[in-house]
């Protein structure tokens, strides 16, 4: 309750240099991918980390943020419960123009061997990172559902069009919940609904929602490195009370900071909490 009484509080003092605008345009239903927020012992290591990858520093009130094309990364000074590996939400990855230009920066990178042109690298606090290499992974593409062509889905059948963006995060659930937790993303937040790769996903503006199944225990985000994520909702308010007469129970109920920033929190079936922004973008 403390770390979220001092998230208000930083919101509430309002924007600075936030590159708000990489944000993808919202979908039919009103919903981008926002932000991602982690909670980190040395905020200024991890926002060079971040830099370094490509991102571009700025603050939230007073909050460390590194903004890429499609996502914001949040850095608070916060101790956390371990990594994203054993919660629901597994990790986080993006695609690169080329993995051997970031390894010239610096970067420890581990290649997978089983797949060409994936890799992973760590933050300073030992989050794992997954990187595909645009010119050399062959499991980046994405296949709706429905057979038909989606605009915003099939940027993953395309080339990059900058040096690094958002690409997907990749959810465990209990073995039997992948097709629930699919219909829930798809249904709640207008996603659509596909294949990347082998896996089943639910496409975002901005993100791909990856969903595997595990036998293993699994904890919640809240606490963890990654906290929680975050959604940008055009008309967030509406959005809310639809979501409510859907059935879904909000952690904290729709709300407007003074600085005019409109949120929201829930957690979904599995476990991950989910920030509702309205206001990020545009800013």
């Amino acid at each position: 309750m403390r770390l979220f009484a001092i998230l208000l509080s930083g919101l509430a003092l309002g924007f600075n240099s936030i590159a708000a605008a990489q944000l993808a345009a919202p979908n039919s239903s009103g919903v981008a991918m926002g932000h991602l927020h982690y909670f980190v012992r040395d905020v200024a290591a991890n926002a060079r980390f971040w830099t370094d990858l490509g991102g571009t520093a700025g603050s939230f009130g007073t909050t460390t943020t590194v903004t890429f094309p499609g996502v914001i990364v949040f850095l608070r000074e916060a101790e956390s419960t371990g990594n994203t590996e054993g919660s629901v939400l597994n990790h986080v990855a993006f695609r690169v123009r080329s993995v051997a230009e970031i390894e010239s920066r610096g970067f420890e990178v581990h290649y997978n061997d089983q797949f060409p042109g994936v890799v992973y690298i760590y933050t300073p606090g030992g989050e794992r990172i997954e990187l595909f290499d645009d010119g050399l992974a062959t499991n980046l593409g994405f296949t709706v559902t429905s057979g038909t062509l989606d605009a915003v889905a099939d940027r993953h059948n395309r080339p990059l069009v900058h040096d690094i963006e958002s690409h997907h995060m990749h959810f465990y659930v209990p073995e039997g919940q992948v097709a629930a937790a699919q219909a829930w993303y798809a249904d709640h937040f207008g996603g659509v609904a596909g294949k990347r790769w082998r896996y089943d996903a639910v496409d975002l503006p901005g993100m791909n929602l990856n969903f595997s199944s595990t036998q293993a225990q699994l904890a919640p985000t809240v606490g963890r490195m990654l906290d929680h994520i975050g959604f940008e909702v055009a008309g967030l308010e509406a959005f809310c009370a639809r979501l409510a007469a859907a059935g879904v129970t909000f952690d904290t109920p729709y709300r407007t900071l003074p600085s005019g920033l409109g949120l929201a929190f829930l957690t979904d079936p599995w476990g991950t909490r989910i920030e509702l922004t309205e206001g990020l973008a545009g800013r």
